[in-house]
C-alpha cells in the first residue's frame, strides 16, 4: 500500500510540475538568452502570454540525440544494396550517437521479428521485374497488412525510414516494392521518420543516395524525430492510397462542431452544440457592445466633481472560443491575431500529386508556399466564407498590435512544424520534404483581411528580405492601404459582385459606403503600376449574369489579369444558404470568361487554366509576346528590382507560360510531370453543354 501511496503522490507532484519551460537563465546557452531570437523581438502582455503560454519558441534548440540500436536492413541482387548500407553506416557512425549499430541482409532478417522490433530500422531495398531476395519478405509484409486477424497497430514499436533503388526503365513498376513495404509498415502502425528515398538507376543514383542519405542524417539530429508517431493517426489517410487526395479536399470543407469543427455530429450532441454556438454568439455581442460602449461619450456632469477617465487597454483579437475553433480547424495561431495553415495542395505537392493554379498561372510550386495572414479580422462576412465566419469582424483596428517580424518568425516556425508531421504521409517525396524547409512565397490570403494589420507594409518588407515572394489579396474596403502599399509581387483585389446590390448580398460588407470604398479600391488598384488582379468567385445565381457591369469594374481599375474561379462548397453553415447547386461546371466558367473577353473590346484574352481548380485567367494582351504568354514570374528578378530600390512596372519580371498550362491544351493545367490521382468508384456527373 505504501508503494501505491507513493507512486500516486509522485504523479501527482509531476502534474503539478507541468506548465510552460522556464526561461534560460543568465548564462545558460539557447538563442532566447542571447537576445536576438524571435522571442526578445515583443514583449507581450500578461494577457497574451497566459493564452498562448503553450506556444513554443520559435528558435527552439535541437537536442542532443542517442539512439539505443538501430538496424539497416538490405536486400540486393547485384550488390548495390549492400555497399550502400555499409555507406550509410559509416554516415551514422561519424555523425550520430548509436549504442548499437547493425547492417543486416533482409534475407537473414527473421520476419516475425518485427512484430517484436523495437530498434529503428532503415531499409535500403532495391527493386527488380523479376525473382529476386526482397520477394519473401514483401509478400510476408502484405499477407500481414491485409489480415483481418492482426492488429492495424500491431507495429506501433516500430520507427522506420525506407530507401528504394531502382531503374526508371521499367516505368510503373520503378521502386513499386519499396514504396509498397513503406506504406504498408505506416499502415501497420510504424512511425515513418523520414520520407520515402527513391533512386534512379538511370539517373544519378549514387548522387541521389547520398542527398537522401543527408536529409535522413540531419533529421536524426532532431530528438522529436524518435517519436512514435503512427501513420494510422493521420486523419486524412484513407484504405486507397488513390483516395487520400479526395479525401483532403472534403475534409477541408465539411462543417464542424462548434460552426465549424471537422467531425460529424451526433443526434443526441445536437443540443450540446446549439448551447456552445449561442454562447459564442453572446460572447461576441458581449465583446462588440464592450467596444461600442468604450467610444461612447461621458455625460455631461452636475456640479463640480471630477472624474478620471481610464484608458481601456486595447485586447487580443483572438478570444479563447475563436482560438479554439480556429484550432480544430487546422490553423496555428500566431501572436494575438495572426494565423497560418497548411494548405491541401502543399500535401499534394509533397506526394508527387499536383500543383494548385498557382502553379500553372504564374509557376508556384505549393510545397514552398507558406499560407499565412498577419490579420484574422475582416471587414466582410461573404457568403462563401471557407470557415463558416469564425474569425473575427471590425472596420477599425481596435485590438493589440504584434510586432512584423515576430509575426513572420511564429509564422514560419509552425509552418515548419506542420511540414514535418506530413514526414508520416505515405508518397511523400524526400526531396521536396527536404525543399519545402525553405519558404519561397508567401500566400497572404488564408482568412481574413491582410491589409488591415496596421504594419503591412513592414511585414511585406521582411519577407522580401528573406527573398519570399508577397501575393497579397484584399477584399477591396480600404482603398488607403492600398494607396500607401509598397510594391507586392502581386496584389489582388476580390471582385464578387459587379452591383450594389450584389456586392451587399455576396460580401455583406460591415461599412455602410461599401460600394463607394469598393469602386475607389479599383481606382487605387490603376494606379499602382505592377502586377494586379481581379479575383473573381463566381457563384451560380448570385453573381454570374452581370458581364456588362463586370466590363465597366475591369475599365476602372485596369488589372493585369483576372482570375475567374468557380465556388467552392465547403458545406452547410447556418452563415450562409448556398448548396452545391450555386458551384458552377468549369465549362461554364469557361463560357462566362469568354463573353466577358468579348466586351472587353480586345483588350484581354483568355490566357491559362486549371481545371481541376474550375479556374481561368484572363490577362491583358501586353502580356502575349510574340504569340506567346508570358503570366509567370521571374522571381529573382523581382527581387533584384525591390533591392533597386527604382521604380519597375508589371512587365519587368516576367517570364514565359509552359505550353501545358495555356488555355486550351489537352493537361488542362495539370503539370505533366505531376501524377494524377482519381477517387475510385466516383461519381460521374456530365457537365451542362453549352450552346
Amino acid at each position: 500500500m505504501s508503494n501505491f501511496i507513493n507512486s500516486l503522490l509522485n504523479g501527482f507532484t509531476t502534474i503539478l510540475s507541468m506548465g510552460p519551460e522556464v526561461a534560460p537563465q543568465e548564462g545558460q546557452e539557447g538563442c532566447c538568452s542571447k537576445g536576438d531570437g524571435c522571442c526578445q523581438k515583443q514583449q507581450l502582455s500578461t494577457d497574451h502570454q497566459q493564452q498562448h503560454q503553450s506556444n513554443e519558441c520559435a528558435c527552439e534548440k535541437r537536442q542532443p540525440v542517442t539512439i539505443d540500436h538501430l538496424k539497416i536492413i538490405y536486400s540486393s541482387l547485384t550488390g548495390t544494396a549492400k555497399t550502400m548500407a555499409e555507406d550509410l553506416q559509416k554516415k551514422l557512425a561519424h555523425n550520430v550517437s548509436i549504442t548499437q549499430l547493425e547492417v543486416i541482409d533482409i534475407t537473414e532478417y527473421d520476419n516475425d521479428y518485427l512484430l517484436q522490433e523495437t530498434a529503428v530500422c532503415v531499409f535500403i531495398l532495391s527493386t527488380y521485374n523479376c525473382e529476386g531476395p526482397l520477394d519473401w519478405f514483401s509478400n510476408w509484409l502484405h499477407d500481414i497488412r491485409y489480415d483481418f486477424r492482426v492488429d492495424r497497430d500491431s507495429l506501433k514499436k516500430l520507427r522506420y525510414a525506407v530507401c528504394g533503388l531502382g531503374d526508371s526503365a521499367y516505368g510503373d513498376e520503378f521502386n513499386v516494392a519499396a514504396a509498397n513495404i513503406d506504406k504498408w509498415l505506416g499502415r501497420l502502425g510504424a512511425t515513418r521518420i523520414y520520407p520515402l528515398g527513391e533512386c534512379d538507376k538511370n539517373a544519378d543514383q549514387r548522387g541521389q543516395f547520398d542527398e537522401w542519405i543527408g536529409g535522413f542524417v540531419d533529421e536524426l539530429g532532431d530528438h522529436h524525430t524518435l517519436e512514435f508517431a503512427p501513420a494510422t493517426n493521420i486523419t486524412f489517410q484513407s484504405d486507397d492510397e488513390e483516395d487520400d487526395e479526395d479525401s483532403e479536399e472534403s475534409s477541408e470543407s465539411n462543417p464542424i462542431d462548434e460552426g465549424s469543427g471537422d467531425e460529424m455530429v451526433d443526434l443526441e450532441d445536437m443540443g450540446k452544440m446549439a448551447t456552445k454556438i449561442k454562447a459564442a454568439k453572446a460572447q461576441r455581442a458581449e465583446e462588440e457592445l464592450e467596444y461600442e460602449n468604450s467610444k461612447a461619450k461621458p455625460r455631461r456632469m452636475i456640479g463640480n466633481e471630477v472624474t478620471t477617465k481610464t484608458a481601456v487597454a486595447p485586447r487580443a483579437m483572438v478570444s479563447p472560443m475563436i482560438h479554439k475553433n480556429l484550432t480544430k480547424q487546422g490553423y496555428k495561431v500566431v501572436g494575438t491575431h495572426s494565423g497560418v495553415k497548411i494548405c491541401r495542395w502543399t500535401k499534394s505537392a509533397l506526394r508527387g500529386r499536383g500543383f494548385c493554379y498557382k502553379r500553372a498561372f504564374y509557376g508556384i510550386q505549393s510545397h514552398l508556399c507558406m499560407e499565412t495572414t498577419p490579420s484574422l479580422a475582416c471587414a466582410n462576412k461573404c457568403v462563401f466564407c471557407w470557415r463558416h465566419h469564425t474569425n473575427p469582424v471590425g472596420t477599425s483596428w481596435r485590438w493589440q498590435v504584434d510586432d512584423p517580424q515576430f509575426i513572420l518568425d511564429g509564422a514560419l516556425e509552425n509552418h515548419y512544424k506542420m511540414i514535418k508531421q506530413l514526414k508520416g504521409v505515405p508518397g511523400v517525396k524526400a526531396d521536396r520534404f527536404q525543399e519545402a524547409f525553405r519558404v519561397r512565397h508567401c500566400a497572404l490570403s488564408l482568412v481574413g483581411e491582410p491589409i488591415f494589420y496596421p504594419h503591412i507594409n513592414e511585414f511585406v518588407q521582411k519577407l522580401h528580405e528573406n527573398r519570399i515572394s508577397s501575393f497579397l489579396v484584399t477584399n477591396a474596403q480600404f482603398p488607403d492601404k492600398i494607396r500607401d502599399m509598397v510594391p507586392v509581387t502581386q496584389l489582388y483585389v476580390s471582385v464578387d459582385a459587379a452591383t450594389k446590390d450584389s456586392l451587399k448580398k455576396i460580401d455583406r460588407p460591415l461599412f455602410r459606403d461599401f460600394w463607394e470604398r469598393f469602386l475607389s479600391c479599383l481606382e487605387q488598384l490603376a494606379l499602382k503600376g505592377q502586377r494586379t488582379v481581379y479575383r473573381m468567385t463566381l457563384v451560380k445565381g448570385h453573381n454570374t449574369a452581370e458581364l456588362d457591369n463586370y466590363v465597366e469594374l475591369v475599365r476602372r481599375g485596369q488589372p493585369s489579369f483576372i482570375e475567374v474561379k468557380g465556388v467552392t462548397y465547403c458545406g452547410y453553415s447556418g452563415a450562409s444558404d448556398l448548396t452545391m447547386a450555386n458551384v458552377p461546371f468549369h465549362v461554364e466558367v469557361v463560357e462566362f470568361c469568354r463573353q466577358l473577353v468579348l466586351r472587353l473590346d480586345g483588350d484581354y484574352e483568355v490566357a491559362a487554366e486549371h481545371a481541376h481548380s474550375c479556374s481561368i485567367l484572363i490577362a491583358r494582351k501586353e502580356f502575349k509576346i510574340d504569340g506567346e504568354w508570358h503570366t509567370h514570374i521571374d522571381y529573382n528578378k523581382f527581387f533584384e528590382l525591390i533591392e533597386s530600390g527604382k521604380p519597375f512596372g508589371s512587365l519587368d519580371y516576367i517570364a514565359k507560360t509552359p505550353d501545358w498550362a495555356v488555355f486550351g491544351h489537352e493537361a488542362g493545367g495539370f503539370d505533366p510531370t505531376e501524377t494524377r490521382h482519381y477517387r475510385k468508384n466516383r461519381k460521374t456527373v456530365v457537365p451542362p453543354v453549352i450552346a
